[in-house]
């Protein structure tokens, strides 16, 4: 009886042990002189709290699915064939916005001229407040401010929760941009929270586009030679460019990188200014939720133009799931914004 019971307590911790080395785990490693916060999914990179010298934002980058697909474009820290090279501002995951004051947040990048400058904002990573990682979550905290000619027009406090389900890996966003100024988000199309997309999750065109050859070098190429595949769906099942301007509280862009089905949906909250939010999803991979640009996604007929006290804040709250071959039918969507919309 003895030496069964030794063996049903061994054969017990062998499959636990089992059990335990399959759970999903997320760990955070900050690399202070990389400008970077790796986010590891199962010891395997998921993304990168990055805020390089020469991207003037903090971004998410590089996004890898499960499968190890990179999903967001390579440009500007790598040349990659095929990929396309309009919008070098278009950095991985951002949040940011085209009129803060007047100023230009959203389209700052090298590509400025010095003397344009004047009119573009840059977003400055200040310091990793906070980093914690327990099981399948990781809670990432920053700091940054917005800055124009030296002149601070916002301070942010972003918290990033990272869930590792598996093959859906899901980031939470919660954003607090505190007024340094009295502050006028003036109504505009370019916002809010977005990503850039590689060349398979685009939309297919019928017209000539112009994409990276094997040297580096911008070519232009019939649409038939892109490896565009992609489609979009909201909530009230409008699907491809119509998505654009509409109001919905979530939208799927989905495609396939081979045999690898992919999606990536974004979802609002009903805490947000504004919700539901307007869309600005583009067929070329930008896809973005702008809850502030109403007059301009609207064709006016709504209007914001939301304003901030100096010393008073505003809090932004965002989900992106992506999924690597797991169906996002609308029913597990619906779930994932109805438990997000109680944060």
């Amino acid at each position: 009886m003895k030496i069964l019971t030794i063996a049903a307590v061994a054969i017990a911790a062998l499959f636990l042990n089992s059990c335990m080395s399959n759970e999903n785990t997320v760990e955070l490693v900050e690399k202070s002189n990389e400008r970077k916060v790796d986010v590891m999914f199962d010891g395997e990179l998921f993304t990168s709290y990055f805020y390089p010298t020469n991207v003037y934002k903090p971004v998410l980058w590089p996004v890898v699915t499960s499968q190890g697909t990179q999903i967001t474009r390579h440009l500007p820290f790598k040349t990659v064939e095929g990929e396309r090279t309009d919008h070098p501002h278009h950095v991985g995951i951002w949040f940011n916005y085209g009129d803060v004051n007047g100023i230009d947040y959203w389209n700052y990048s090298e590509a400025i001229p010095k003397e344009k400058a004047l009119h573009y904002g840059a977003i400055a990573h200040q310091e990793v407040i906070s980093m914690e990682s327990k099981g399948n979550v990781a809670t990432l905290k920053t700091k940054s401010k917005w800055v124009n000619q030296g002149k601070k027009h916002l301070d942010e406090v972003t918290t990033f929760k990272f869930i590792n389900k598996g093959n859906v890996r899901i980031i939470d966003r919660f954003v607090i941009l505190t007024a340094a100024e009295d502050i006028v988000f003036g109504d505009n199309k370019e916002g809010v929270v977005a990503i850039r997309v590689t060349s398979e999750l685009e939309l297919p065109s019928n017209k000539p586009i112009t994409l990276t050859d094997a040297h580096g070098i911008p070519t232009k190429v019939e649409a038939s030679q892109s490896r565009a595949n992609g489609d979009y769906i909201n909530k009230e099942g409008i699907t491809g460019g119509d998505v654009w301007g509409k109001r919905s509280v979530w939208v799927k862009l989905f495609g396939k990188f081979g045999n690898e089905e992919v999606a990536v949906t974004i979802i609002d909250n009903p805490s947000n200014p504004g919700y539901p939010t307007y869309w600005h999803a583009r067929g070329y991979g930008l896809f973005a939720a702008n809850t502030l640009g109403q007059k301009p996604l609207s064709g006016g007929k709504d209007e914001l133009n939301l304003s901030l006290k100096k010393g008073e804040s505003v809090t932004f709250k965002y989900r992106m799931v992506i999924s690597s071959n797991a169906k996002m039918e609308d029913a597990e969507i619906n779930k994932l914004a109805d438990e997000f919309a109680k944060q």
